[in-house]
């Protein structure tokens, strides 16, 4: 099974186990991440396009590494004029691993089995805690 997934403004072929590189993501090494923009997905079954995302469908993925790309310098110079600038620049990548391609809704693998951890309850403020006591009297 493969899609093709839509993040930071470019578009990607995968499948399960496929290592990408994409645009740098926030999250360190080790944590999850969804890519819910998926405009395509085939498998043996057929393929299924997106208008322009496939309803239901979602690429899970774990987060390998944070990285930059090789320096490239930018050099400018206008002849004659004894003007010339330099600047470099280094692309912040995130290499993802995809590990599941999902359909119909279903949730990720890993929240089935529940080692997510469960939400914390919203914490209130001091003001709203101090509010609900004089309302409470």
């Amino acid at each position: 099974m493969f899609a093709v997934i839509k993040t930071g403004g470019k578009q990607y072929k995968v499948a399960a186990s496929d290592l990408i590189e994409v645009e740098k993501l926030a999250g360190a090494a080790g944590d999850a991440v969804s890519f819910g923009e998926v405009l395509m997905v085939g498998g043996d079954s057929g393929v299924t396009m997106g208008a322009p995302f496939v309803g239901g469908a979602s690429v899970t993925g774990e987060i390998v590494a944070q990285a930059r790309t090789p320096k490239i310098l930018v050099f400018k110079k206008r002849r004659r004029q004894n003007s010339k600038r330099s600047r470099g620049h280094r692309q912040h990548l995130t290499t993802v691993r995809i590990t599941e391609i999902l359909t119909d809704g279903k949730a990720p693998a890993s929240r089935a089995a529940g080692s997510e951890p469960a939400a914390k309850p919203a914490r209130k403020s001091r003001a709203k805690a101090a509010s609900a006591e004089a309302a409470a009297q």
